[in-house]
C-alpha cells in the first residue's frame, strides 16, 4: 500500500471508533460509591468538608455559625496511555492486528475510575480525610459545639484487626443516598485519543512507526467518613447488623444525629458468596437483612 495523508487520516478514524466503542461499553461501578466532582483547575480544595446543614426553627435573624476550616485539597493527575504502530504494517496492509490494542486502550481509560475509587477505599485506613484522621480510623473527632469547638469525642467507623484477624478480607458498609458519596472522584479532563499522523513526523523518520495514544486527568479523594464503615469481622448477619447500628448511631459536630442510611455493601471476590447469601432473600424467607442494601463487588479490593 503506498502511504498517503488521506490513508493515515482513514487509518486514525478507524482507530479511534475502535477506542470510543471500548470506551462507551465497557462498564464500570466506580459511580455507586463516588460522586464525580467537575474541575477546572490544577486542584480542588473542599473546605466545606465537615460541614452538614441543618433547619432550625427561624425565630428572629438567621444563625450564622463559623464552621472549622478544612483544607482538605485534591490534586488533578496526568494519566496516559500510548502505542506505536508501524509503518511497514501499515504498507502491508496489516493494520487490523491493532484494533485490539486500541480496543483495549479505550477499555483501559472507562475502568481507570474504578481502579482510582476502590484503591483508594483499599487504602482508607492508611489515608487521611479531611479531619487530618485515617479516613477508616477510631478516633475520628466529633465536637460537642456546632462550630467544631469543645472537648472531642473520638468515634470509630473502623473494625479492622489485622493483627487478630490477619486472613480476614475487609469488607464496606457505605451510605450513598446522599448528594455527596463517601468517595470524590474529581474530572478534570476526560479520556481522549489523539495521534501523530504526519508522514514527515519525526517518529516515521527515525523510527519507521506512527504514534498513538490517549490521555486523561483526574484523581480521586475522599467525602465524609460517617457515610462509611470498614470490617474484617467474618461477614454474617450479626457483624452486618452491628456496622449499620454504628453507622446509624453517628452524629455530626454539636451532637445532631446525622441520619445515616447503609445501603450499599462494598466487597472483594472472596466475599461476593457471603455477601449475597446476606442480601438475598432465602427460600424460606429467614433473611432479615434481605434487600437491605446492594451489593457492589470489585477485585480491585484484593
Amino acid at each position: 500500500m503506498l502511504l498517503s495523508a488521506a490513508i493515515i487520516k482513514a487509518l486514525f478514524v478507524g482507530y479511534r471508533s475502535d477506542f470510543q466503542s471500548a470506551l462507551s461499553n465497557t462498564p464500570t461501578s466506580w459511580q455507586s460509591v463516588a460522586t464525580e466532582v467537575p474541575s477546572s483547575t490544577a486542584s480542588n480544595t473542599y473546605g466545606w468538608l465537615g460541614q452538614f446543614p441543618q433547619f432550625r426553627e427561624w425565630v428572629g435573624d438567621r444563625v450564622l455559625k463559623d464552621m472549622a476550616a478544612h483544607g482538605y485539597s485534591i490534586k488533578n493527575k496526568d494519566w496516559e496511555s500510548s502505542v506505536e504502530v508501524l509503518r511497514t504494517d501499515i504498507e502491508d496492509d496489516n493494520v487490523g492486528v491493532y484494533k485490539p490494542l486500541f480496543q483495549e486502550m479505550g477499555r483501559a481509560a472507562k475502568a481507570q475510575p474504578d481502579e482510582l475509587v476502590f484503591g483508594l477505599i483499599k487504602a482508607g485506613r492508611t489515608t487521611l480525610c479531611y479531619d487530618g484522621q485515617n479516613f477508616f480510623d477510631t478516633d475520628h473527632p466529633v465536637y460537642p459545639n456546632v462550630d467544631g469547638t469543645g472537648a472531642a469525642v473520638l468515634v470509630s467507623n473502623s473494625d479492622v484487626d489485622l493483627a487478630a484477624r490477619p486472613n480476614n478480607p475487609i469488607w464496606y458498609l457505605f451510605d450513598t443516598s446522599r448528594a455527596i458519596k463517601p468517595i470524590l472522584f474529581q474530572n478534570r479532563k476526560s479520556p481522549v485519543l489523539t495521534g501523530m499522523t504526519d508522514l514527515n513526523d519525526e517518529s516515521v523518520f527515525m523510527r519507521n512507526s506512527f504514534r498513538f495514544g490517549a490521555d486523561s486527568r483526574n484523581n480521586v479523594g475522599f467525602g465524609f467518613w460517617q457515610f462509611a464503615y470498614a470490617s474484617n469481622q467474618p461477614l454474617t448477619a450479626a457483624n452486618y447488623a452491628a456496622a449499620r447500628a454504628a453507622m446509624k448511631s453517628f452524629k455530626a459536630d454539636g451532637g445532631r444525629p446525622l441520619g445515616i442510611t447503609p445501603n450499599t455493601l462494598v466487597v472483594p471476590p472472596q466475599l461476593e458468596a457471603a455477601a449475597r447469601k446476606l442480601l438475598i432473600k432465602d427460600e424460606n424467607g429467614g433473611n432479615e437483612w434481605a434487600g437491605s442494601a446492594t451489593l457492589v463487588e470489585s477485585s480491585w479490593l484484593s
